[in-house]
């Protein structure tokens, strides 16, 4: 297992609200030994003005589970995790439904963390993939 101590879907739920991933409805679903995945509605919230899923909330959603998953390796009485560089690759659109974003480790250094992060529409099929760096920095 590479997170610093067992977590719940529950806890990472139970964060605190008003943030954006709280304000577009993303929800955190599997906690597995080496990845986290959440899912993220398809709706008026996470639409582009043309009726399919917006690339930035796909981002949102990738950037949310690395940064996460990052402050669950962590020791939060020492460190913080904070996206330093996020790309992403839009596969396909997404009219409704939800997406599920699954978040794997590429490489976990001290200083920083690469996550590779797949999202996958209500068939299966993979609309986006995503690669994020998230740099570990001291708590001030």
């Amino acid at each position: 297992m590479i997170w610093s101590r067992d977590y719940t879907v529950e806890e990472l739920n139970g964060r605190p609200k008003g943030h954006i991933g709280d304000l577009i409805g993303i929800e955190f679903t599997e906690i597995t030994e080496d990845s986290i995945s959440a899912r993220m509605p398809v709706n008026e919230k996470t639409h582009q003005p043309y009726g399919i899923l917006h690339g930035g909330a796909s981002v949102v959603l990738s950037e949310s589970l690395g940064s996460v998953a990052s402050n669950m390796i962590i020791d939060s009485n020492k460190y913080i995790g904070v996206g330093l560089e996020v790309n992403a690759n839009h596969l396909r659109p997404v009219k409704s439904g939800f997406v599920t974003g699954i978040c794997k480790p590429i490489h976990i250094g001290g200083k920083t963390h690469v996550w590779d992060i797949r999202l996958y529409d209500d068939t299966g099929k993979m609309n986006c993939v995503s690669r994020l760096t998230v740099a570990i920095i001291p708590k001030t």
